[in-house]
């Protein structure tokens, strides 16, 4: 299976205060829930969670005709648009809702049989693409929640005249998904999953919510392909000693203003310092600059020269840092 990968960072946050270090926070990908393989570039989905009322067979309809159980049903079709707007276009990824997008199921929370292949390949060869996502189940309902009661209880606690109930909707949507990999005839994934937005109200929900949290369920959905994120913190140097102490400052100045490509050339002249500790700070400096622009592999041979050859211990943890993070992304 193929990993998703990650391309230059996403964000790059600069710290430093009056000490010999600074450092850059980096956005940082995880893996995601689950991989795609590595033969699926173009994804075509369709949606099988409704009935016509006269027909239950899985017959292929144009959204535009036909005529379907159940007037909030519709609204399973802004999943597809949540999926849409998530996904296309990553790495590449091309993502397709085809004119004729409904395959009609039980249009209930029961799980339909899997779809036969020949019906997944029609549509794969129909749309150019090289699996098949359905959306095989949809279910909503909503919840009224009522501030009275928490009202009350701090009424008494505080001593104070309750406040006016303030009424909410809580509307969820409940969604069974598959995705059909025709060459193979394999099920790539399968996943119930369930999605909540919560709206002002008093008994009726508001026109949107349905839609919205539809909308939501879909991308979230999607979201198990995508990797997620967190922060990590590179150390740095700003200062270094004697006469390369300006240079090492005027160097750490344009880093500040994200001109890390003029930064990186004047730590690349620094780490020439006949002061063997001031170009090893260089290197690692010149190391974390190509991170933060995205050339992983680059900034490993810096962080090792760093290591290897000045013996600046601080760039001998980033160097595993960096050794785990092309493992993970390759």
């Amino acid at each position: 299976m193929k990993k998703i990968l990650v391309g230059s960072l996403l964000a790059a946050i600069l710290f430093s205060g009056c000490s010999k270090y600074g450092n850059v926070q980096l956005k940082y990908p995880t893996a995601p829930l689950v991989f795609l393989p590595s033969t699926i570039h173009s994804i075509a989905i369709v949606n099988r969670s409704l009935t016509k009322k006269e027909d239950h067979s899985s017959v292929i309809e144009s959204v535009i005709s036909g005529e379907v159980a159940g007037s909030d049903k519709l609204a399973s079709d802004e999943c597809l648009k949540g999926v849409f707007d998530r996904i296309n276009g990553w790495r590449q990824l091309n993502v397709v809702i085809p004119a004729k997008t409904r395959l009609y199921g039980t249009g209930t929370r029961e799980t339909p049989e899997l779809l036969d292949w020949k019906t997944v390949k029609q549509i794969c060869d129909s749309t150019k693409t090289d699996a098949l996502l359905v959306l095989e189940t949809f279910d909503s309902n909503s919840d009224l929640i009522s501030s009275a009661i928490t009202n009350g209880v701090n009424a008494v606690v505080n001593g104070t005249a309750p406040s006016p109930a303030v009424n909410q909707i809580r509307m969820n949507v409940i969604c069974f998904w598959r995705m059909y990999d025709p060459v193979n005839q394999k099920i790539v994934d399968q996943y119930q999953s369930t999605s909540y937005l919560t709206f002002d109200g008093t008994r009726v929900p508001p026109p949107e919510a349905l839609p919205q949290t539809a909308y939501q369920a879909g991308k979230e959905y999607i979201q198990r392909f995508l990797p997620n994120y967190y922060y990590v913190r590179r150390e740095m140097y700003k200062r270094g000693k004697g006469r390369d102490k300006q240079a090492f400052l005027a160097a750490f100045r344009k880093s500040e203003v994200a001109d890390w490509e003029a930064a990186m050339a004047a730590w690349q002249e620094l780490a020439k310092s006949n002061n063997r500790k001031n170009a090893g700070r260089a290197c690692l400096d010149v190391a974390v600059s190509y991170e933060v622009l995205g050339k992983i592999d680059q900034a490993l041979i810096w962080a090792k020269k760093a290591y290897e050859d000045y013996g600046n211990k601080m760039a001998r943890t980033y160097q595993n840092e960096l050794s785990y993070r092309i493992r993970f992304e390759y």
